[in-house]
């Protein structure tokens, strides 16, 4: 596989990631339903050294209820989210789906905090793992 290149909505940030992604998936739970502003959370993740960042992003430390703390990365001109990292994996960049804007982009392979999942919701494809 050649590159993937995911960018902001202005164009100043942008990730160009290397290789096969490390895990493909969608997340149910209310943060990531807050953090999205849909109804769940599609991402893709790399080890950081797959990834080239390129422009200026700002960073976003939030506190889970867990005591977690998660880093969130954003474009400071549009406020477009890139990318956060976040346990279990804080070696991989967690990369929204939507910014490759590429429709051929492969399914999820896991399903989590399906629990809070709206009723309406059905992903598509055949993910092998789901978690609640």
């Amino acid at each position: 596989m050649s590159a993937r290149r995911a960018s902001c909505m202005c164009g100043g940030l942008s990730l160009t990631c290397e290789g096969e992604p490390f895990r493909i998936s969608v997340c149910h739970c209310l943060d990531c339903q807050r953090r999205s502003g849909s109804s769940f959370a599609a991402q893709v993740r790399y080890p950081a050294e797959q990834v080239t960042v390129t422009g200026e992003a700002r960073v976003f430390t939030r506190t889970a209820e867990s005591g977690h703390a998660s880093e969130h990365h954003f474009c400071p001109n549009c406020g477009c989210e890139m990318w956060y990292v976040a346990r279990p994996f804080r070696e991989m960049m967690a990369i929204p789906i939507g910014r490759f804007a590429e429709p051929g982009f492969p399914a999820p392979e896991y399903s989590v905090y399906e629990s809070r999942k709206h009723a309406w919701v059905a992903i598509a494809g055949e993910a092998t793992e789901h978690y609640d």
